[in-house]
């Protein structure tokens, strides 16, 4: 056994404490130097739910998305269109799916604001679904078919009103404000316009440019292609100024019908259960690809303006008034569920 003399073993016992002081210390240093920077979004394939059908409003900004998403080809970002029920397929899709935030939904504001209003749940939808981000706006255009009698919206309404009962109109989903907007035209003009709910976008207008229903009250992204082509014609628009894409057609304002005006948002949309830091993440990338001047160009180029970059708490809030508010106008107007 090897003694040591008293003094040489404090000195050996100090020399030892300030050893493992200066490595306690660089070991304490290296998370700060060798910490992992916060994993990126999204990192693995992303799926995007598109409430509504192939080719309507949601599944084109969803595509947009998706194009922009994963611009190097490192990550596959897949858009699954969902129609039915105006949305409410989607969300049950969207229910189904882990809480990872790998699976997310593209759909418009109505899901929220509108749809509990003119379909029995029995789920809350504010509860099932969270906004995060609003990627684009836009109003509603008043489209017939070459056919329809009328050059312009004065002639339309003399038109309707020569034919009471025997005029029709297609809503992309019954109880949207697609149809509302027709039920609002009808009482503020003294019109019996009958309504046709289809399940999206995409076969109201095959049945519009067939001739089967004369007119409908269609977002801008689906409408402005055929427009262009000459399938359809447009009377009327329901936001507070003419469209640069269509300048020649007035606002419902402007005609004298104000209660007419409406412009809605298409959102991002998550499980509410999705983590408070993944959720910031997917924020986070749906800005920056909204911010890139060919996103805001090509979104104008099919009729929407790019979304605002309200916080989720915002639209959160803007949801409860708007679900407030179309309550009202549905009560008004003695809407009755079809």
């Amino acid at each position: 056994m090897i003694s040591i003399h008293p003094k040489r073993r404090l000195r050996h016992v100090a020399r030892a404490v300030c050893v493992s002081g200066l490595a306690a210390a660089s070991l304490a240093a290296l998370p700060a130097q060798a910490q992992a920077p916060a994993p990126k979004w999204p990192d693995k394939t992303v799926r995007i739910i598109a409430a509504g059908p192939a080719g309507g409003s949601a599944d084109i900004v969803a595509r947009l998305m998706a194009d922009n998403l994963a611009k190097d080809g490192s990550v596959a970002v897949v858009v699954d269109p969902k129609p039915g029920a105006g949305g409410v397929l989607a969300v049950n899709e969207l229910s189904l799916a882990p809480h990872d935030g790998y699976t997310v939904l593209v759909g418009v504001n109505s899901l929220v604001s509108e749809i509990p209003h003119i379909v029995k749940l029995q789920k809350d939808m504010a509860k099932e679904i969270k906004p995060l981000a609003e990627l684009s706006r836009g109003g509603l255009v008043l489209v017939g078919t070459p056919s329809v009698p009328a050059k312009n919206f004065g002639e339309l309404v003399s038109w309707v009103k020569a034919n009471p009962g025997k005029v029709s109109y297609a809503s992309y989903t019954a109880g949207t404000i697609s149809h509302v907007l027709g039920l609002q035209l009808n009482k503020a003009a003294g019109l019996d316009m009958t309504h046709v709910g289809y399940k999206g976008s995409t076969p109201a207008l095959t049945d519009v440019m067939g001739g089967h229903v004369p007119l409908m009250f269609d977002a801008m992204p689906s409408s402005l292609p055929m427009l262009k082509g000459g399938k359809i014609k447009a009377f009327a628009i329901s936001t507070a100024k003419r469209s640069p894409l269509l300048p020649d057609v007035p606002t419902f304002a402007e005609l004298g019908y104000p209660q007419l005006e409406a412009t809605g948002w298409m959102g991002l949309w998550v499980k509410p259960d999705v983590p408070a830091a993944q959720q910031a993440r997917i924020r986070e990338a749906a800005l920056k690809v909204l911010q890139q001047p060919a996103v805001r160009e090509r979104l104008q180029d099919i009729g929407f303006e790019a979304g605002q970059p309200r916080s989720p708490e915002e639209l959160s809030k803007t949801l409860a008034t708007d679900y407030q508010r179309m309550g009202a106008v549905l009560k008004a107007i003695d809407f009755k569920p079809e």
